[in-house]
């Protein structure tokens, strides 16, 4: 940090001296505004932009002020072709350039840090689309481009204040509809942007603000069924045949809630016609708030066998390839549809919880850059300094329940017993409930009295995360024209970038169902959930009626509901006799933390050139980093601070060739190298523990080195009319030194499936004290805490993976023949299709030990999948039609991507050992504005119109159905005023 405020002390020195130099010199003339409206207007920026470039970009430009395509950032990139986006809860949270997350983002050029331990910096949520006046792709890297990307580099620039002809002036004002939202009404959204600049004796001064507020409500729905044991022939007698049983069923009701406040402000001073200072800020401040809730059938396996099926489909895996090659697995039958009859002696199951999940991410992050530039006859000069910092806490309040069904067996000490469930999983849908109409089915009444729920379990965390980058760097230009040498570039850049992780939590679980207070103990903290599971499909069977801690106060009085809880337990200690210990207080977990930090100094030189039709650029990047990674080793007990150190350098060769074939045809090609650093969590010495038991725990390795990239990129543009263009390009990419996760795996039983639950786990894996006891202990463990778990490490492994694939994109509109076709000629027309695939690599799934039981049965004991790039999509495709005329205008987008490997399950985890298969959606967007006069604009989004759901499969596309997402639409309503 002393290494960057000298630096930035030498750049205010040295913008004093250049403003003391040319302060008398002529003042500058305005430049021409580059602010465009309208849809035509910004296709036809974006494209002139583009045409221009030496390398290969995308461009999107705003269409108004503060008026992208898309409300959503990841949204609006989804237009770009090789771009698609992942959605949590129908919102775009992630994007993949060619395939990848593996991406950076800057604001205005400058690195943003993200909230958690990844590379890609700013979330896309927390950034208002309202601030940002173009977005800009850079998929063929120049030496002079920052390192670190695979796929591309994503530009958000903001207005610059001195490219205004005019005084600028917008307030937005809308109103958001979430259908599957249970409070209903409006969430707001506010924007407005002010700028204008200024001739003066002292120059041209000029500034831009920009400021939004928006609310958004979003409510996904996720039904799991887990189908991931085996039942033989014989051992149910209402399905003599092996066949896939139920094991678990859950009801996952998601509801975040998004605060987001923005505020961007840039200033710009040229003194003269040669200088010109420059200082942004950038601002943000998001909430985000989970209010969820999950309704799970535990116990499930232990009824297996005697559940009555009354149906089946039979599931074909279809071709595994792996260490062994690929093998053609077969078919097993698996249960769609029956009743499971619950125990009244026993383990008294299947159970019925009630789980209320309520996290949230609060995040601050702020970006800030100062800077200069002079030029001269021949010479330009950049000098700039820059931070990014965010700050980020995780409070986390989630609690367990147990219903206690009081028409069926129970004992003193167990903590739930036994409740009816039907299924049915036909029609492509996952659906249970309550089993109807028998002796043990409980009432509405009784599912809805506080009496008859007792706690199980409380989850509290409030992780800190803390990431920064402070960089300094000076650009050099020289113009020349000798032998087809237009200009040479130097620069160098250093940055001190550093993550810090403090984890806090406290777990609490009861195993005795005399230990546990019944909810009429601490009513005043619950809630009846909601009763719309059915919105989203009209499904028939879901549980409709019962009781959770409430949400809401969870998140608002986190320490009023524990004070609730904890009352309730000193109650039942008295009244029964009792000594369970009281709910405490998150506290920090020494054995989680780290502080990483790493300087890199890098140094570029970039040779541009124009020669007859060609032009382009050729250059080296040279970087070198050290890497110092702090944290705890815990022994006994005892932690001790430990400190391991890392380093490493690159030489990335980068060359760029344009030729214009024709005055309407551009080809270009581009090849060069990048690297993709470690993600923070991976270069940790210290270790994480997760309550699930599914879950394998992460150790870092602070010596891993990024990954390397070479990528080769050649495509045609052919600019056959104003605002159009026809594009056809391939790309092709090779990583080496790749992060290969090295997994141990925890002893399980023989046949059984059990892991140890008794540390130090001698057969393998690693003791996890909080991890609950589920479905891979013993029935009468469930719900005690401890287990062993895997490890996993990554490491630079020696293989390599390819990713390449074909781009085509279209862009049309009829405005040349209005004449003709009148009215017709707005409209217009943009569509992009990506086939791109990925091979490769040394990471290998294994399975599960109940899958391997599955797998053994079908005659393949060894089967292992190889691990295939999470989130791609081989095809991909995205088509526009849009009308602009007569003050209207209207766009509607239909996007689709095919399936692809994910690791954001319903669940989070994989119950078969493997990623999960996202199938194939499509989803539909629209939106139309009017000019009501030249100032006032009024107008209607909507996102998800044909409220399209999501699925997962496990172990292979379009097999065996696991998850499901059924999600929002979601209706924008506002108008747009400008002064």
């Amino acid at each position: 940090m002393m290494k960057l405020r000298t630096k930035v002390c030498s750049l205010s020195l040295a913008i004093s001296a250049v403003s003391s130099m040319t302060y008398a010199q002529d003042q500058a003339s305005a430049l021409e505004e580059v602010m465009v409206t309208g849809i035509r207007a910004s296709l036809q920026g974006a494209i002139e932009e583009k045409r221009a470039a030496s390398n290969l970009i995308e461009v999107i430009q705003s269409e108004d002020i503060g008026k992208l395509p898309d409300q959503n950032l990841a949204e609006v990139l989804e237009n770009i072709t090789g771009v698609q986006i992942t959605r949590e809860g129908g919102v775009g949270v992630g994007v993949q350039i060619r395939g990848t997350d593996a991406n950076r983002t800057e604001i205005n050029g400058v690195s943003t840090v993200g909230s958690g331990s990844g590379r890609t910096g700013i979330s896309f949520e927390d950034v208002s689309a309202a601030m940002i006046s173009a977005v800009e792709v850079t998929k063929a890297p120049e030496a002079k481009t920052i390192e670190g990307s695979v796929g591309g580099t994503i530009n958000l620039r903001t207005i610059r204040p001195l490219e205004l002809k005019e005084t600028l002036g917008s307030i937005r004002v809308q109103g958001e509809h979430s259908d599957l939202s249970s409070d209903g009404g409006l969430t707001p959204r506010v924007s407005g942007t002010w700028g204008d600049n200024w001739s003066t004796n002292a120059g041209e001064f000029g500034a831009v603000i920009s400021a939004s507020y928006a609310e958004m409500d979003v409510t996904d729905f996720r039904p799991r069924v887990d189908r991931d044991n085996l039942v033989l022939a014989g051992q149910n007698p209402t399905a003599d045949y092996d066949h896939l049983p139920v094991q678990f069923l859950q009801q996952d009701y998601d509801n975040y809630e998004y605060e987001t406040k923005n505020v961007s402000a840039s200033f710009e001073w040229a003194p003269n016609d040669d200088t010109k200072l420059y200082f942004d800020a950038v601002v943000n401040d998001q909430e985000r708030r989970q209010e969820s809730h999950r309704i799970q059938a535990s116990g499930v396996a232990d009824v297996a066998r005697t559940a009555l099926i009354t149906d089946y489909e039979t599931i074909n895996f279809g071709t595994i390839r792996g260490e062994n090659g690929p093998q053609a697995i077969g078919s097993i039958r698996a249960v769609t549809k029956g009743i499971l009859l619950p125990q009244q002696t026993g383990n008294l199951d299947p159970n019925l919880r009630t789980s209320t999940d309520t996290n949230a991410r609060v995040t601050d992050s702020n970006i800030f850059r100062l800077g200069g530039e002079w030029s001269g006859d021949k010479t330009f000069v950049r000098v700039e300094a820059s931070t990014s910092d965010s700050e980020s806490n995780t409070p986390n309040f989630s609690t367990t329940l147990n219903f206690i069904n009081p028409n069926s067996a129970s004992t003193s000490t167990r903590i739930d017993n036994g409740v009816p469930f039907e299924f049915d999983l036909t029609g492509g849908s996952l659906t249970f409930g309550i089993a109807q109409g028998l002796a043990t089915t409980p009432t509405k009444e009784q599912l809805l009295d506080p009496a008859n729920y007792v706690i199980a379990s409380v989850n509290q965390s409030n992780n800190l995360i803390k990431n920064q980058e402070d960089a300094f760097r000076v650009d050099f230009r020289y113009d020349v024209d000798m032998a087809g040498i237009t200009s040479v570039e130097v620069g160098y850049r250093y940055n001190e970038t550093s993550s810090l992780k403090d984890v806090s939590g406290s777990n609490f679980t009861i195993s005795d169902r005399r230990n546990s207070p019944t909810g009429d103990m601490f009513a005043s903290v619950l809630s009846a959930g909601p009763d719309n599971f059915n919105a989203a499909d009209g499904r028939k069977l879901y549980v409709k009626d019962f009781l959770l801690v409430d949400p809401a106060k969870s998140f608002s009085d986190p320490d009023a509901v524990m004070a609730a809880l904890n009352a309730a337990i000193v109650a039942n200690n008295t009244a029964n006799n009792r000594t369970q210990a009281q709910i405490s207080s998150p506290t920090s977990t020494a054995a989680s933390f780290f502080d990483i930090s790493e300087e890199t100094n890098s140094l570029y030189g970039q040779v541009n050139f124009e020669y007859g039709i060609f032009r382009g650029n050729a250059g080296l990047r040279y970087l070198e980093t050290k890497v110092n990674s702090r944290g705890n080793s815990v022994v006994n007990g005892v932690a001790t601070p430990n400190v391991e150190t890392g380093s490493y350098d690159f030489v990335l060769p980068r060359i760029n060739l344009v030729a214009d074939v024709r005055d309407d045809v551009v080809v270009r090609a581009g090849w060069g190298k990048d690297i993709r650093r470690p993600d923070f969590d991976d270069l940790s010495t210290s270790v994480a523990f997760q309550t699930s038991e599914n879950q394998a725990v992460a150790i870092g390795n602070p010596g891993l080195e990024p990954e390397e990239v070479t990528s080769f990129d050649l495509s045609a543009e052919w600019y056959f009319a104003p605002s159009s263009v026809l594009s056809a390009g391939i790309f092709h990419k090779v990583r080496t030194g790749l992060h290969v996760t090295q997994t141990q795996d925890a002893y399980s039983e023989p046949g059984t499936g059990y892991r140890d639950t008794t540390a130090p786990c001698e057969a393998g894996g690693i003791w996890n004290p909080i991890a609950v006891r589920n479905t891979l202990a013993p029935p009468e463990e469930n719900g005690l805490q401890g287990i062993c778990v895997p490890t996993s490490s990554k490491v630079n492994g020696a293989g390599e993976t390819t990713q390449k694939g074909i781009e085509l994109a279209f862009q049309y509109d009829l405005s040349e023949f209005e004449d003709t076709l009148g009215w017709a000629s707005g409209f217009g027309f943009i569509t992009n299709y990506t086939f791109q695939e990925f091979s490769g690599g040394d990471t290998y799934q294994t399975p599960t030990s109940r899958a391997d039981q599955v797998f053994t049965l079908l005659g393949h004991p060894d089967v292992t999948l190889r691990a295939a790039l999470l989130n791609l999509s081989e095809n991909a495709y995205n088509i526009t039609a849009f009308y602009e005329k007569y003050d209207i205008s209207a766009r509607i987008r239909y996007t689709w991507r095919d399936a692809f490997s994910t690791n954001n399950y319903g669940s989070g985890s994989d119950p078969w050992g493997f990623y999960a298969i996202q199938e194939a959606r499509g989803q539909l967007n629209a939106s139309i504005n009017y000019d009501v006069t030249e100032a006032l604009n009024i107008g209607v989004e909507a996102i998800n119109l044909l409220r399209s759901d999501t699925r997962q499969s496990c172990v292979n596309e379009g097999g065996l159905l696991c998850f499901q997402g059924l999600t929002d639409r979601r209706v924008t309503f506002g108008a747009t005023y400008k002064f």
